[in-house]
């Protein structure tokens, strides 16, 4: 153990060094490497340097120094080691005897602990034992439980029942996934699980795309339904209220022993659409089977989405689909004119509104408000812009007519489910001027057609039921006695077919302005109606007057005619009132003179001017007159008693057909020309004298025309007969002048007021001159200046100097 060392020579530490710059780097180095930092700094500058040896140099100086060191600290623990090791060989019998001592203590306490560890063993071995097969059946639960939740999951699945086999898939996913003791079964429903939720998501969606297919043929169905039943309720209304203007009219009438019940139906609405829930757990909210208007598909996709955490997705997936199906459904054809087309595309458009009105209420958030909302006044908007350009090409009113009611309906249906319609309203209401422009101009072609087929003949009715048609729906009646048929009408057939024109005008502006948002419109219908009257029928009954009347008899049969008219206008306000919904009282207030004032007035005019040329021929005969005769005629001349025959004959035939103020006029006109023709007779060249003897004869004539207007007081009333007379006032007061005995009383303004108010000063004048005949013997020339004048003669001759003097 002792062996001999070599003893290393150690070098001062303060070996030969150059200079004191080199000492010190040595001692930095030195110091750096005892504190373990590190020598880069000193290796880049000796290399920047380009001095690497004095590095080095300094680097196996410092090892050199502490070579001496090491040996030292090596030398001192040299001897301890060696004094421990002689310690340790004293100890080595005193370890011998305890191990001998150990070894028996072990012999003796395995003899003894054999049994005991056997047991302890069995024991240990029985525990894992039950521990593993505690560990098996919980397993084994967990097992029977995981596939019956995979058997019910595959049931639910078999059985389209996509909701609970989600549900089991969850609970799956939850409860035992992580938990799963089979490596293979956990990989089984890791791979399972999303395949099965996309089975769901995929059959769901089909489903649902179905449903999107079907529900544009069942949105079309249901809204064609809700029309109808809105048009039913409509006619309903409709037939209640005629059957209330009827019973108003029996009461209007007093017929007292009829007696109306007015019973309103019920409303069947659309009770037979909206339906129960439906089955599987999902709101219907509108099962028909007939419509097949099921919501099952759309809930159960909703629901499902809504399981599977795809909510927001589904709704948004629904909203931009049924957008793009309302785009679809403003699609109108150009291939298809839209009178044909118009109730498809209306019914298309509100059946889709009434779904999602029932998806709003009973399908929770998968649509808001707010985007029913936009869709609808997206579908306004397209639905007025239709209607402009639709409105604007048609040229036909009953077209027009047609469109408006369907779109009125169209208002009334979605109104109940709260959708506002004022703008498809107001675009009706904008169009109803050219709506009557387009109906006048049907009427007045049909109005022409009717006076040109016009025979100028009385109708002819055989039954009652032409009589009711004709006459009773028109109140043309003059009494409530039925008449005796066969019955000879006094109007033409030119009448009821205006009649008829006009009422259906009245109905179809009413059918119009009805329902359009405008409550009270009777005004915009009675200016309408004005027109019709006053422009269409009153021109054409002008232009007919004007250039189909060559005969009396038509003549007479036109002015007929007009005073049935004027009847019938009333009849026309009035009918215009009650579809309108005003009182007739209010209607009455309002009404205007009657407004074919101008062809009743130029019919008559055609009548006189008619019955006045055929006077003229028999006044010619007043040529024959023998104005200087002997003696004055008792009989009348040969002139009056022709008009006479005439006018008797005339009466005779026109009070069957003329009301009597028509035949008032006309004949107070015929005899108010008879008296001019007469006074124009004595004024006239033709006539260059006459005596009295022809003035009374003239006189006679007058007091047969006033004995004939006297006779007509059966047929007119006592006034109406003095009116008559009137119209010979001029004449007869001519006669009686020149027959009175103080002619010159007609200066008197009192008396002239009074019994010569229609004598102009200049006619007397010049008739009273003719009557200074000299051949005339009671006033020819004067005699001698000494004999007596003639009272009477004297009193004319003064007249007539007092009105040269007054001309």
């Amino acid at each position: 153990m002792l062996s001999t060392k070599v003893r290393r020579k150690i070098a001062p530490s303060n070996g030969e060094i150059d200079n004191s710059a080199d000492k010190q780097e040595q001692l930095l180095l030195s110091a750096t490497i005892c504190n373990g930092e590190d020598l880069g700094p000193f290796v880049r500058k000796a290399f920047a340097s380009g001095k690497p040896e004095t590095l080095l140099h300094n680097l196996r100086h410092f090892a050199r120094s502490k070579e001496s060191e090491i040996e030292e600290v090596c030398k001192a623990h040299y001897q301890d080691f060696i004094l421990a090791v002689d310690d340790l060989r004293s100890l080595l019998s005193d370890v011998d005897s305890l191990k001998s001592s150990l070894s028996d203590s072990n012999s003796k306490l395995q003899s003894v602990a054999g049994p005991l560890l056997t047991s302890l063993d069995s024991y240990l071995e029985a525990q894992t034992v039950s521990h593993n097969v505690n560990l098996a059946l919980s397993l084994i639960f967990s097992c029977i439980k995981l596939s019956e939740l995979c058997s019910r999951s595959n049931y639910h699945l078999s059985r389209g029942n996509f909701y609970m086999a989600l549900k089991c898939v969850d609970s799956i996913e939850t409860e035992f996934l992580d938990k799963t003791p089979s490596s293979t079964l956990k990989r089984m429903l890791e791979k399972k699980i999303p395949e099965i939720r996309s089975h769901i998501e995929r059959n769901v969606s089909k489903e649902f795309g179905d449903w999107l297919v079907e529900i544009r043929v069942v949105s079309r169905n249901l809204g064609q339904l809700a029309i109808g039943q809105a048009s039913a309720a409509r006619q309903r209304e409709e037939d209640l209220r005629i059957k209330q203007r009827q019973a108003e009219e029996q009461s209007r009438l007093s017929l007292r022993d009829c007696v109306y019940a007015l019973q309103e139906e019920e409303e069947d609405g659309l009770s037979g659409v909206m339906g129960d829930d439906g089955k599987d757990g999902y709101g219907n909210g509108g099962g028909n089977g007939l419509l097949g208007f099921d919501l099952t598909p759309l809930y159960r996709a909703y629901h499902i989405h809504q399981t599977l955490g795809l909510e927001d997705r589904f709704k948004q997936y629904y909203f931009e689909n049924r957008k793009l199906q309302l785009t679809s459904d403003f699609q109108v054809s150009s291939m298809t004119p839209f009178l044909e087309s118009h109730q498809t595309f209306f019914a298309q458009i509100a059946g889709f509104f009434i779904v999602e009105d029932q998806i709003l209420r009973t399908g929770g958030d998968l649509i808001s408000r707010m985007e029913v909302e936009n869709l609808w006044e997206t579908a306004v908007s397209k639905m007025c812009s239709v209607l402009e350009d639709q409105f604007s090409r048609m040229q036909t009113a009953n077209h027009l007519l047609l469109i408006k009611d369907y779109v009125s309906l169209l208002g009334v249906t979605l109104r109940r489910y709260g959708y506002p319609v004022d703008a498809l309203l107001d675009v009706l209401s904008k169009h109803r001027d050219k709506y009557h422009e387009l109906l006048l101009s049907d009427c007045r072609k049909q109005i022409a057609e009717a006076l040109a087929a016009d025979k100028f003949e009385q109708m002819l009715m055989k039954k009652e039921y032409e009589y009711s048609m004709n006459v009773l729906s028109f109140q043309l009646q003059t009494s409530d006695i039925v008449p005796a048929f066969p019955y000879v009408a006094p109007f033409s057939t030119t009448v009821p077919d205006c009649c008829r024109i006009v009422r259906s005008f009245i109905e179809d502006s009413v059918s119009f302005m009805s329902y359009g948002g405008q409550l009270e419109f009777f005004d915009v219908v009675k200016k309408y109606l004005d027109r019709l009257l006053s422009e269409v029928l009153d021109e054409a009954l002008l232009k007919l007057i004007n250039a189909s009347v060559h005969g009396v008899s038509q003549a007479m049969q036109v002015a007929a005619n007009m005073a049935v008219l004027e009847r019938a206008c009333d009849f026309f306000f009035r009918h215009a009132a009650q579809l309108s919904g005003i009182p007739l009282r209010m209607a009455e207030r309002g009404r205007r003179q009657f407004p074919l004032n101008n062809a009743r007035d130029a019919a008559e005019e055609m009548l006189s001017g008619l019955l006045k040329q055929k006077v003229d021929g028999f006044m010619t005969l007043i040529e024959n007159v023998n104005w200087m005769a002997d003696e004055p005629t008792q009989s009348g001349n040969e002139y009056v008693n022709e008009v006479m025959i005439y006018l008797e004959t005339l009466v005779s035939t026109a009070q069957q057909i003329l009301p009597v103020p028509v035949l008032k006029r006309v004949m107070q006109d015929v005899l108010s020309h008879i008296s001019e023709m007469i006074v124009g007779a004595l004024l006239g060249d033709a006539v260059k004298r006459f005596n009295v003897n022809a003035i009374m004869g003239i006189d006679v004539d007058i007091r047969l025309l006033e004995s004939f207007a006297d006779n007509q007081a059966a047929l007119l009333s006592e006034g109406d007969a003095n009116q008559f007379k009137t119209a010979l006032a001029e004449a007869r007061q001519l006669i009686n002048l020149l027959l009175s005995n103080h002619p010159e009383n007609f200066l008197n303004p009192v008396i002239r007021e009074r019994s010569y108010n229609t004598l102009d000063y200049r006619k007397v004048m010049t008739v009273s001159e003719k009557l200074r005949d000299p051949s005339d013997r009671l006033f020819g020339t004067f005699g001698s200046r000494g004999a007596r004048q003639n009272p009477k003669k004297k009193s004319l001759d003064t007249l007539i100097k007092r009105l040269k003097d007054v001309s």
